[in-house]
């Protein structure tokens, strides 16, 4: 790149900014032709013009795909044949569409002949010589060869992985199964499926539906899956590799856990609930469990939690934990969510991303109903509190419905909406229907829709005709409008009445996106210790509610069972607050109570806090006294804090920890000390060394440098000692983080690493420890993970040290994840520079950017040039050959 001098004209500048207009729009008609955009997700089919998106057209039924693969783990390439099988649908059809992205197709065959085909890298075009006619089977053979960037994850040695786990998963939703086999890649089409796999021998082999064959020879294995029953083309799934396994029964049903080597000591935790799981949804869904085994494999760095392929699910490593942790880390509801995909999401498909609710919605709320069944009601009416007062009630910017069809790349729907609305909405319909006729509709459209695609009217139709009712109103307002209700609830006691007066105004805006809502729920009084309810409807935007009772009750609630999604404000006397903190049977009302408690800053309002820690029988009221308490900046809160460690349930401990260490004393120094000398669980003791990080003391930083050096599954101590050092940005810790880090490599995650060498630029940044930090950190430029690659970049961004821009400026030109983030580093470092003023540092990016975008012009030239020269060699009457 040529530097420009630092006195420029302005008529050099006008020059540069005139080609750099240029370079923009050459780039911007790139991007109209999808080089890249859309988030490198890959282009939606079914799309129209008009942004809004729609499945598409089905001009043929697949009846099967059969895949022959096989992977190269030396080189990350795959050598493919696969085989579709398939019928037009409704006319003859003389041409076929693909999905295809980035597959190097060398041949193309057909059981009828084939009059041509083209690959453009994202679609196989197939021309046949006659119309294929209707009913009648027609077969495709493609051979391939492809090195995936989606879809297909090699994880090697090569990769920064150990040996020992050498493995390769598939991920296919919601558009990267075609970047490692020819399909309609969108899931409104089913069909069978069938994967056979060729690796060396000492692997296993995993894929959808039943084990047909293994063959050996000459150090070769041949494994093929057949999956008989239709599925969607992105719940296809191949993982081969090196795994321990695990094996259990649910009846007849073959449940199987395969993991790294590695990590195989610790496997049986997480699946300590799958039997369990699967005997549940049985018998609450009603329906059997309709695949032929149920196996998990967790997959290194795998891109979400889990992936419910149809009779194998991949799942983050990540899903391991050690016996240490106690109740902190459990994979029970990853389980749960993930199996119940295989009846919703499996068995029946939302049509389209715009009804992805009816995928995700009822996993999440059958993980719920779950811990209904193993942990009791509490434990399933705390998940949706959470939900809504975490996930949904903070999103009031969002308008959005659920079913939504304007997102830009199908990723977008993949949010709240989906996930813990879409079950609050199912939790909404059972409360109002009843559990059996709710039971009994979702079976009816889990057997009228079976191995189907469905849309939202699909499964309302189930529920209106089992309940009897019209649901269009239910729907309207929460599934086709965005929002939420905003209520703001009041009550007054009416003593010569001897009426409750509860007034109800909804307070949102209601606009086009968001209604007045329809709210059927109930008031709950408790008089004399006797609950009385009080059915009512809100449906205005004010309302007045007047309940006869035989006495001033000491309890009031509102929705006392939450079977409504609402933020609601309700301003109640302290005493009834207290009062409600002491019900042992509302656990959200204890919950409420905390929340408005919290507010207080009365001796009256501690004592009730300190109470509930101590004593609430269930766990999450616990965890949020101890919460309110640490909002408190008072010797009495500290006091409360401190003598309430001794918790025997670790989340509990965790927290009151935590609220510890939110108050700048000595006593809570020399406590959290001595939680991190002394605790046995390593992620409470890593939230000490976290809070640790406040004190400049001599005996809080030999505790953290102690830290760095202990033993900790997947490391969390030694990754907890080096961020708290970055937040001391004390520079005498910097050795100690360089030599950890250094001589610890193989005891870190790559994403435990990154994070750790990005803590390093932090606390190296304009000290005398920034050479030799430099030097740490490029030494991981070239780490085969490319996690610690990108960390290793961004740490040097954070360093500021200029003397990195020439390493970086290596990495910044490339197309990818990590080219992005040189790109960034370079910026923050020139920026960042004290010597360079603003106006040089924004012509420093101007004419990078200019560098970059005449390279591009180049290129885009020269392969222009070369299609002109083409045609002059050809003659414009002469037809072209497609490019095969």
């Amino acid at each position: 790149m040529t530097r420009l001098p630092l006195t420029v004209s302005l008529s050099t500048i006008a020059l540069i900014l005139a080609c750099a207009a240029g370079a923009a729009a050459a780039e911007e008609l790139c991007v109209c032709r999808y080089c890249q955009g859309a988030a490198q997700l890959g282009p939606e089919p079914g799309a129209t013009t008009d942004a809004r998106h729609y499945a598409p057209d089905r001009v043929i039924d697949v009846l099967n795909i059969k895949i022959n693969v096989t992977p190269d783990f030396e080189t990350h390439t795959i050598a493919g044949e696969t085989t579709l099988t398939f019928k037009p649908i409704s006319r003859p059809v003389d041409e076929v569409i693909l999905d295809a992205v980035d597959l190097r197709v060398t041949s193309v065959t057909a059981s009828q002949e084939i009059k041509d085909w083209v690959n453009d890298g994202e679609h196989l075009t197939i021309l046949f010589a006659a119309p294929l006619k209707l009913d009648r089977e027609a077969e495709v053979v493609v051979k391939y060869t492809a090195e995936p960037d989606k879809g297909l994850y090699f994880r090697t040695a090569k990769d920064g992985y150990p040996a020992g786990d050498t493995h390769l998963w598939t991920q296919g939703e919601p558009h990267e199964a075609r970047h490692w086999f020819p399909n309609f890649d969108y899931p409104n089409e089913k069909s069978t499926s069938e994967v056979i796999c060729h690796v060396p021998s000492e692997m296993t082999v995993l894929s959808n539906g039943s084990l047909v064959s293994t063959d050996e020879a000459d150090g070769q294995k041949t494994v093929h899956w057949k999956q008989d029953l239709p599925h969607a083309s992105y719940l296809i799934c191949l993982a081969a590799g090196k795994f321990a396994e695990l094996t259990d029964q649910a009846g007849d049903i073959p449940l199987g856990f395969y993991t790294q080597p590695s990590l195989a000591e610790h496997a049986k935790n997480s699946f300590a609930d799958t039997a369990k799981i699967m005997e549940f949804y049985q018998q609450e869904i009603g329906v059997p469990y309709p695949w032929a085994k149920y196996y998990q494999v967790t997959g290194r760095d795998f891109i979400a939690g889990g992936m419910e392929n149809t009779t194998l699910t991949v799942l983050t490593e990540r899903t391991i934990y050690s016996d240490e942790t106690e109740n902190l880390r459990s994979s029970r509801n990853l389980d749960a969510h993930e199996m119940a995909h295989q009846w919703f999401g499996d068995y029946v498909t939302c049509e389209d991303w715009a009804n992805l609710w009816l995928n995700e919605g009822f996993a999440t709320f059958y993980t719920h109903l779950y811990d209904a069944h193993k942990l009791g009601r509490d434990e399933m009416l705390y998940r949706l509190y959470n939900d809504a007062t975490r996930a949904i009630l903070t999103k009031d910017k969002d308008t959005r419905p659920i079913v939504y069809r304007g997102y830009k790349a199908a990723w977008d729907q993949f949010d709240f909406r989906a996930y813990p609305k879409g079950a609050w909405v199912l939790h909404m319909l059972r409360s109002q229907l009843g559990k059996d006729l709710y039971r009994q509709a979702i079976k009816n459209y889990l057997e009228k829709h079976a191995f189907t695609s469905v849309t939202t009217p699909d499964l309302m139709a189930e529920l209106e005709d089992v309940s009897g009712r019209s649901l269009d109103r239910f729907f309207d307002q929460w599934v086709y409008h965005g929002g939420f209700p905003v209520l703001k609830v009041s009550y007054k006691w009416l003593p010569k009445e001897g009426l409750a007066k509860v007034s109800v105004k909804q307070t949102q805006e209601v606009n086009n996106d968001v209604l007045l809502f329809h709210l059927p729920t109930k008031l709950r009084f408790a008089v004399d210790g006797k609950n009385i309810d009080h059915a009512i409807t809100v449906d205005q935007k004010e309302q007045d509610f007047y309940v006869p009772l035989p006495g001033k009750p000491s309890i009031v609630r509102f929705d006392p069972e939450l079977t409504v999604l609402a933020k609601v404000e309700f301003d109640k006397p302290q005493e009834m607050l207290e009062e409600q903190l002491k019900n042992e049977q509302d656990v959200v009302g204890r919950l409420l109570a905390v929340a408005a408690l919290k507010k207080k800053k009365d001796a009256k309002s501690l004592e009730a806090l300190k109470t509930a820690l101590n004593s609430d029988p269930f766990y999450g009221v616990r965890l949020a006294a101890a919460d309110a308490l640490s909002d408190r900046e008072s010797d009495e809160a500290y006091e409360a804090l401190a003598a309430s460690l001794n918790q025997e349930d670790a989340r509990v401990r965790k927290e009151v920890i935590e609220s510890i260490g939110k108050f700048y004393r000595a006593e809570a120094l020399e406590q959290l000390s001595k939680v991190v000398s002394e605790e046995k669980n390593p992620d409470i003791a890593a939230s000490a060394v976290r809070s640790l990080s406040a004190y400049t003391d001599p005996a809080a930083l030999d505790a953290i440098r102690g830290a760095m050096g202990k033993e900790s599954f997947q490391n969390v101590l030694a990754e907890a000692a080096i961020a708290a050092a970055a937040r001391t940005a004390d520079p005498t810790l910097t050795p100690a983080v360089m030599r950890t880090l250094s001589a610890r490599r193989q005891d870190f995650t790559d994403r435990g690493m990154a994070e750790s060498l990005q803590a390093l630029g932090k606390l190296a940044k304009d000290t005398e420890h920034a050479p030799a930090a430099r030097k740490v950190i490029v030494g991981y430029l070239n780490d085969p993970s490319s996690k610690v690659q990108t960390g290793a970049v961004e740490a040097l961004g954070e360093l500021g040290d200029r003397r990195s821009i020439a390493a970086l400026r290596t990495y910044s030109s490339r197309e990818d994840r990590l080219g992005r983030a040189a790109k960034q580093a370079i910026e923050k470092i020139e920026k960042d520079a004290p010597s360079a003023p603003k106006e040089v540092s924004e012509l420093r990016k101007l004419v990078r950017e200019l560098g970059e975008q005449q390279e591009k012009m180049a290129d885009q030239l020269k392969e222009l040039k070369g299609k002109n020269d083409a045609d002059a060699a050809t003659g414009d009457d002469e037809k072209k050959e497609p490019e095969k």
